[in-house]
């Protein structure tokens, strides 16, 4: 696809007011960083980036309902499933930032630039998760990386956090190298980097192997970033080192943005490639790891005695539901994983939300054990319904949004002949109740004198801002399953009938 840069002028402005919400978040977060020097940890610095998350929000929220065009040469997609990607990415922004306040101030780490960092994080995973070229993922991909490597380092003085960020940082780097290299290999076997010309790259070259070890070296890149085995290592360590409330946002958002990309590239681009060339092993490749996946990511959950580790390895297992949907690789899995990515980001902020306000540790609940909150449901009984709430839904029980998740994943590859592997998603979910109901049995069935006599002698701020937001994010899940113009919606953005990835 040619780019005739003599008309950069002309379409400018139609450039920037598609791309304004990582525009705009790219110079808030400029004048959040002059403003800091200025005045450091300002208290309304926080509340500015809200206001930020919040404005672009809305925007793209009016966007949903337009037709999926693209701004700046093809280089990211606009409008449609570009901006309802864009919705769960600054959705989970906004919820972040706002819990974020008390709690980093409780820890003694609200600085100012953390929330810039949010922003500027936020601004590569919007390009990240609307891209439509190779080029255009990587520049996401690394700007998002960058800014969430600091933030989970925080917490310098702390051994564990550092840790975290290092390892974080050497394996991001060295998985950053096999996307490169990927890409490089598609590049050179199709002639292109926009994901919408790669079938026709495909078969007009005479390149083939290149092509698939191209693909390969590429989603290893991707499988690190979602956290999917064996490219997993990394996250139990991150979650438990970095300050929770940003755990949240990296859990959530960062995700999101990562399998969007990766929705993008296969529905658009490599899953175009008939089976007969080749399309049939990545169906296989994609079973696989998403069958290793949720069964390992359950399996060392239930062995987990810290809440976020064990928290760490079940959004290992729920990374594996959505590439199941990414494994059938038919216009409706494809919407449902990204239905389903929406109701993770709910039931995750919420629970790590609920963890963030219950920390008594003062390492970031580093060495908080699930058994020393005993009965602290008795004690907020708001915060233990809301966690009974998440826990049910991160389960899948109906009639919580996490079941009609799991549906709109688990359905489609049943109708794509992997009914093997939607048995098997079925199974782990119900494995997964043996960690996530624990949580509810200690908080509210267990005597609080089992519990650590520290926390009987803390005083847990409940804040009613964070109390609300995380109120907010329990209704939806008890809503949004009985919303069905919000799964309507995910299926219009591939009402094609394409199918692809067939065996």
């Amino acid at each position: 696809m040619s780019q005739d840069l003599s008309q950069a002028f002309d379409t400018i402005w139609a450039d920037l007011a598609g791309g304004a919400s990582m525009v705009g978040l790219a110079i808030v977060g400029v004048g959040l960083i002059v403003w800091d020097i200025f005045n450091s940890n300002d208290t309304r610095i926080p509340w500015v980036a809200a206001f930020a998350l919040l404005g672009t929000a809305v925007l793209e929220m009016f966007r949903l309902n337009e037709a999926d065009t693209t701004a700046f040469f093809e280089l990211i997609r606009v409008g449609g499933v570009a901006s309802f990607i864009n919705v769960i990415i600054l959705g989970s922004s906004l919820v972040s930032v706002v819990l974020s306040v008390p709690y980093l101030r409780q820890i003694r780490h609200a600085y100012g630039e953390v929330y810039a960092l949010v922003l500027f994080a936020t601004a590569g995973m919007l390009m990240l998760g609307t891209a439509n070229n190779m080029v255009t993922v990587f520049v996401g991909l690394e700007t998002m990386s960058i800014a969430l490597y600091i933030l989970t380092g925080l917490v310098r003085h702390d051994e564990g956090a550092v840790e975290s960020a290092l390892k974080y940082f050497l394996l991001g780097a060295f998985s950053t190298g096999f996307f490169l290299f990927g890409i490089a290999l598609i590049y050179g076997s199709t002639g292109t980097m926009y994901f919408t010309d790669m079938a026709a790259g495909y078969a007009v070259g005479d390149f083939k192997a290149l092509f698939w070890a191209g693909v390969g070296l590429f989603l290893v890149g991707f499988l690190f970033k979602v956290s999917a085995v064996p490219f997993h290592m990394w996250t139990p360590d991150v979650y438990q080192g970095a300050p929770t409330t940003l755990v949240g946002y990296m859990s959530t958002a960062s995700k999101a943005a990562a399998f969007a990309a990766l929705v993008l590239v296969l529905f658009h681009g490599i899953g175009l490639v008939t089976p007969e060339a080749g399309g049939g092993n990545l169906q296989l490749v994609l079973a696989l790891s998403a069958l290793v996946t949720v069964v390992l990511g359950n399996l060392m959950a239930l062995a987990q005695k810290n809440v976020k580790r064990m928290l760490a390895y079940s959004s290992i297992a729920h990374a594996g539901y959505v590439l199941i949907g990414l494994a059938a690789g038919t216009s409706s899995a494809y919407a449902g994983a990204l239905y389903y990515l929406l109701i993770y980001a709910i039931m995750n902020l919420g629970a790590f939300g609920v963890m963030a306000l219950l920390e008594w540790d003062g390492r970031e609940g580093r060495l908080q054990t699930l058994d020393s909150l005993s009965g602290l449901a008795h004690r907020h009984p708001l915060l233990g319904v809301l966690m009974g709430v998440f826990m049910f839904s991160l389960t899948g029980f109906p009639p919580f949004g996490g079941f009609f998740g799991k549906i709109a994943v688990f359905a489609p590859a049943v109708e794509a002949g992997l009914t093997w592997l939607a048995i098997v998603g079925v199974l782990a979910s119900v494995l997964s109740a043996g960690y996530y109901l624990r949580v509810v049995y200690v908080f509210w069935m267990r005597p609080e004198s089992e519990g650590d006599p520290a926390v009987r002698d803390t005083t847990f701020a409940v804040s009613r801002v964070s109390a609300g937001v995380l109120t907010v994010c329990a209704v939806l899940l008890l809503v949004i399953g009985f919303m069905p113009f919000v799964r309507n919606l995910t299926q219009s953005f591939f009402n094609s009938g394409v199918l692809v990835l067939l065996l």
